[in-house]
């Protein structure tokens, strides 16, 4: 229980800096994504700046309304405790997936790295909405359990963009990778890495004390 309560508050840690850091950076010290979108060379399409800006906005906010609600709904007891609030608030929770997911759909033609990436984040989309899907058939069956599994893996993507950021930083700036290939590498090994952590976790949980 302590080390649960540990973990908790070390993600609850990382997700709140996370968040204020996200807000801050794109609504008010570069509200223009002037130094993202200087990456984005070599577009098959013509990006509409205007629009690409006004639907990143939403992606962000839904993003971060997904990373605080999903986190509220982790907290140890908050189902037996407050089963109403865990409801509305997993409805909120699904909502911003959904709106996270459509907002990504519109910017992935226009990923840095070109269709390579561009798949990476389809792929990426298809997977997190079929995974929230399994979660929310498996509660309105009354399967408690699978259905908190199935959260913590829908869960996990909420990190993608910090993890695509963490892994592009480190091959960019620490191995000397250019940008654009960094980027992509990062996008896939985001992918990877939440998929295989939930599990990861699943399996310490099954170890006994």
């Amino acid at each position: 229980m302590i080390k649960n309560l540990s973990f908790y508050k070390l993600v609850s840690s990382v997700c709140a800096i996370y968040i204020l850091y996200s807000l801050a950076n794109n609504y008010m010290i570069d509200p223009g994504a002037e130094a993202f979108l200087g990456h984005k060379t070599d577009l098959t399409r013509e990006l509409n700046t205007s629009a690409w800006l006004m639907v990143m906005y939403v992606h962000i906010a839904f993003a971060c309304v997904a990373m605080a609600s999903g986190l509220l709904n982790f907290w140890t007891g908050s189902y037996m405790k407050h089963p109403r609030l865990h409801r509305s608030n997993g409805y909120i929770y699904v909502t911003s997936v959904l709106m996270v997911v459509l907002t990504s759909g519109y910017m992935a033609p226009y990923a840095t790295g070109g269709k390579i990436s561009s798949m990476g984040f389809n792929l990426l989309n298809l997977i997190w909405l079929a995974i929230t899907t399994t979660a929310i058939v498996h509660i309105r069956k009354k399967r408690v359990s699978p259905h908190r599994r199935w959260m913590i893996r829908s869960y996990a993507f909420c990190f993608t963009n910090m993890l695509i950021h963490l892994f592009t930083f480190i091959l960019h700036k620490m191995i000397g990778i250019t940008y654009v290939t960094s980027y992509t590498i990062g996008l896939y090994g985001a992918i990877a890495f939440i998929l295989v952590v939930p599990e990861v976790i699943f399996r310490i949980e099954k170890r006994p004390i």
